[in-house]
């Protein structure tokens, strides 16, 4: 069955008749479920591709911003475990793959995880980088800045900077306080952590430490370029996200 309901959380980019399996993709800081638009283009006729959106952005764009990972990750999964079950992928970049993973274990303590075969986070760590407890403006637009991509353009009109500086702050707040928990059961899924080898904010051993968090199997992947590497091998990235998945172990 195809995504039935609508739901603010997600965005639907592609709509089989008879979906076979489904992605869920999850944005970076500031980022919103349309960055993940382009990725329909190389989706079988057969794969529902499906990206979240969070408050405060786009088609939510009057809504209030969430400010910390538990509210988020926990108003994601609820809106999960009401979808038709089908094989799931998740992939999540950089704050996007904190909250992936946050929402799986959710989903797997609810006993809702069962058809989710595969974890892929992209450019973080498990623990993220270090950063500073508060960050003033400039800081979050030079943190932005620092890591490459088209983001960091939108500083440059005074208009677009007033209207998208808000989310992009919340966004780093958010991630700069979240800490991830030891003391959680393993994944199941199988887990692929993926990362530019330039990125400034996690290097290719620190991707490699998300082999800890699953009881599955782990795969690392490092492609040329900085933290947005995915952009301009999108296709590639896109490609590896929807590979079939094995069915997890009864």
């Amino acid at each position: 069955m195809p995504l039935s309901s609508p739901s603010p959380y997600l965005t639907r980019h592609t709509r089989p008749q008879r979906p076979e399996r489904r992605l869920v993709c999850f944005p970076h800081a500031g980022g919103a479920a349309s960055f993940f638009r382009p990725w329909s283009r190389y989706a079988g006729p057969s794969v529902e591709l499906v990206a979240a959106q969070y408050p405060g952005r786009e088609n939510r764009f009057r809504e209030a911003l969430i400010p910390e990972m538990d509210s988020l990750a926990s108003a994601i999964a609820d809106e999960l475990l009401a979808l038709p079950p089908l094989p799931t992928v998740f992939f999540g970049h950089s704050m996007g793959a904190a909250v992936a993973y946050e929402t799986l274990g959710r989903l797997q303590q609810a006993g809702g995880a069962v058809h989710i075969t595969r974890l892929c986070v992209s450019g973080r760590s498990p623990d993220g980088a270090a950063a500073p407890a508060l960050r003033t403006d400039e800081e979050v637009v030079e943190a932005v800045r620092s890591l490459g991509g088209t983001q960091a353009a939108v500083f440059d009109d005074p208009d677009l900077r007033e209207l998208l500086l808000p989310v992009i702050r919340n966004d780093y707040h958010l991630i700069d306080a979240y800490r991830r928990r030891t003391d959680v059961p393993l994944l199941r899924a199988d887990v692929h952590a993926l990362t530019g080898d330039r990125d400034p904010q996690v290097s290719p051993d620190e991707a490699a430490r998300w082999s800890a968090v699953t009881s599955g199997a782990f795969t690392l992947t490092v492609l040329e370029g900085d933290h947005f590497y995915l952009v301009p091998a999108v296709e590639r990235v896109a490609r590896i996200a929807m590979e079939p998945a094995q069915p997890l172990p009864v």
